[in-house]
């Protein structure tokens, strides 16, 4: 190739990378200008002075000005420092290399294990599960915990939330799902927690054991921004896997502090706080998630458990209203249970399988209707059993109820590392309840 040709094809190819300056900083917002920008890019703002690099993502946009909400900590960023697109933008590596890890909500390895090399890559935000393309929940999802399985049955692709007070069991509770499930695959997203939970929930909770899982971490210290797509990325991991025609076991703990941080990024904004302070990109965040797990034809499942946080055990909170109207199905864990000695302490008559009819056997609908019943009677004729105003025989039925008083705690109870199938728990429920119908 002559040169002079070479030369003018090098003259007029743009070798530069455009980049906008930062303008102004406060607390949660940076501002700048001189780059287009559309609502939800990823920039990456370097530090002309101190060589520092941080992440950002453009959340308002102004006639020449652009609002970025950072990923981290801003100290040492100052007026004039330079703002650049990133090119993978809202993408996450995504693979096979990934189980067994504890990762940040970039898939950077936490766990001091070496990197992770995944060949795939996946956006962060996507469009939930089309209506007409969800499959039927006609299949048993197995958690091995009695009261669940027993009582208040899952099906492969169904979400449910664990609504509880702060100190009520949990973290106890997930790791028992997690342990005790048939699913092949466990995605756990920790978001907002205290970092002290992380490996007190990995060797306490779970036994050091991650198994087919992959645990994604957003701690209470990580920024606003952090949290919140920390929750969507632990979703595309699981989806990448619901893809492969897996079932796979979701858990997030918890969605209120994803909620909150949503609070903090739309406050800043200067959106309107209504209840609570939550302005109203909080409550329309909620089915944006959560309607991204489920079952799809042709494809695998997403079986999801999501706990709420129940400010002062108050489940008119907006978030618990919120997402118990998402939600197919809710699991109330009682402090009043705790005092009792009962673990987990799930209240039954508080907590709802919505497709539960839909997937068991006529005999177990029975067996679980008839625990039910008896299991008000109790609780509606406490008082006048305990001050002994009752005389036996008065009620066929309260009988049945007040001899198998003991069996029905012992059915609710279960200890930490037990796990049951879903069959063993069926059939132990079959066995509690024979005997006179109710």
């Amino acid at each position: 190739m002559p040169f002079s040709s070479l030369k003018e094809r090098i003259n007029n190819k743009n070798h530069s990378t455009a980049f906008g300056r930062v303008v102004k900083i406060s607390a949660t917002i940076i501002t700048a200008r001189g780059l287009q920008v559309s609502i939800g890019d990823t920039v990456k703002i370097s530090s002309v002075h101190t060589n520092q690099e941080t992440l950002g993502m453009v959340t308002e946009i102004d006639e020449k000005l652009f609002y970025i909400t950072p990923f981290s900590f801003i100290e040492g960023f100052r007026s004039g420092d330079t703002v650049y697109l990133d090119q993978d933008g809202m993408n996450i590596p995504v693979g096979d290399a990934l189980l067994g890890r504890v990762v940040d909500p970039f898939m950077r390895p936490i766990d001091g294990k070496g990197p992770i090399i995944c060949n795939e890559r996946s956006p962060i935000i996507k469009a939930p599960i089309e209506a007409m393309k969800r499959g039927m929940i006609d299949e048993v999802f197995s958690v091995g915990v009695k009261t669940i399985d027993g009582l208040l049955t899952c099906g492969k692709g169904q979400k449910l939330g664990i609504f509880a007070g702060s100190g009520v069991g949990k973290s106890t509770l997930m790791g028992m799902i997690v342990k005790g499930s048939s699913a092949p695959i466990k995605v756990v997203a920790l978001i907002g927690e205290r970092g002290r939970e992380v490996p007190e929930f990995i060797q306490k909770n779970l036994g050091g054991d991650l198994t087919n899982t992959v645990i994604i971490v957003a701690t209470s210290d990580d920024s606003s921004l952090m949290r919140k797509y920390g929750a969507f990325s632990a979703m595309s991991v699981a989806e990448h896997f619901k893809d492969q025609q897996l079932d796979v076991l979701f858990i997030m703990d918890s969605i209120t502090r994803f909620a909150m941080a949503q609070r903090e990024i739309g406050l800043s904004l200067g959106e309107p706080p209504t209840s609570k302070g939550y302005p109203p990109s909080s409550l329309t965040l909620l089915p944006q998630l959560m309607e991204r797990a489920g079952k799809e034809e042709g494809k695998g499942s997403i079986t999801a458990f999501f706990t709420v946080l129940v400010e002062g055990d108050d489940m008119n909170d907006p978030i618990s209203d919120q997402s118990r109207s998402i939600l197919d199905g809710h699991i109330v864990l009682s402090r009043e249970m705790t005092d009792f000695g009962i673990y987990p302490p799930i209240h039954i008559l508080n907590s709802a399988s919505r497709v539960m009819n839909d997937i068991i056997t006529p005999e177990h609908f029975e067996d679980a209707r008839k625990f039910r019943k008896l299991y008000t009677l109790l609780k509606e004729n406490e008082m006048i059993i305990r001050i002994g105003a009752y005389t036996k025989g008065s009620d066929s039925e309260l009988d049945e109820a007040i001899d198998k008083k003991q069996m029905m705690n012992d059915f609710l109870s279960q200890g930490a590392n037990f796990s049951l199938s879903y069959e063993e728990s069926s059939q132990a429920l079959s066995t509690l309840m024979s005997g006179s119908q109710v």
